[in-house]
């Protein structure tokens, strides 16, 4: 009996079809990785300036008040091992926000904070972090640059209305001195030397990924 089979020719061109469609699918998830990076983070600056919006810290009888706006912060790990992003309150105005002050993840319900004088690997392993923080292990983010109304900074807070501050973590008097009075430009550099950015538009506090208005 003849049985039907693939001739040698006809699993060459499968092979080369094969090979093309990777070529041409492999830049594709490149780019799906970074628009991935692009939407995580916009979504966590968001998150922020909502918790902002729904956790009113202003306390006018307390000076330093102004350090508990609600901070989106970009920070490195001990060593040098990567970048972690947090976000949290400094409820009792030592400058920085506690694991306790920060936020939980929507996603998971773990917190959004990571000691940097650890190790980021260290965070992967634990089981109250969330692990979708880390930056560089989950985007192979490198480095991240500040401009405009956030020149030489990596975080934006937001107080009661909306509105972004930037530097408000020494703050000693409410005196609004921190509003962000221009767009800040958070620039993101991934391993392979690509980047994205997002902006922070000044008053609204309006963010978007930049080439992407209606993002």
């Amino acid at each position: 009996m003849n049985r039907a089979a693939f001739t040698l020719v006809e699993i060459i061109m499968v092979i080369v079809v094969l090979g093309i469609l990777a070529s041409l699918a492999l830049p594709r998830l490149d780019r799906d990785v970074k628009q991935e990076a692009a939407d995580s983070i916009l979504s966590d600056i968001r998150y922020t300036q909502h918790l902002a919006l729904t956790d009113n810290k202003h306390k006018f009888n307390e000076a330093k008040w102004q350090r508990a706006f609600w901070k989106f912060s970009v920070e490195s790990c001990a060593n040098d091992t990567g970048l972690f992003m947090a976000i949290g309150t400094d409820l009792d105005y030592s400058k920085e926000p506690s694991r306790e002050e920060s936020a939980l993840d929507p996603i998971n319900g773990k917190f959004i904070f990571w000691e940097n004088t650890s190790e980021c690997s260290e965070g992967l392993e634990d089981l109250d972090t969330s692990s979708r923080i880390f930056l560089t292990n989950k985007y192979a983010i490198i480095s991240v640059e500040g401009t405009g109304g956030c020149d030489g900074v990596q975080h934006i807070g937001f107080d009661n209305t909306g509105r972004p501050h930037v530097s408000f973590s020494n703050s000693d008097q409410p005196n609004y001195a921190s509003v962000m009075h221009e767009t800040c430009t958070f620039t993101f550099t991934m391993e392979d030397d690509t980047t994205f950015a997002i902006d922070i538009l000044p008053e609204t506090g309006y963010a978007y990924i930049v080439g992407q208005e209606n993002s």
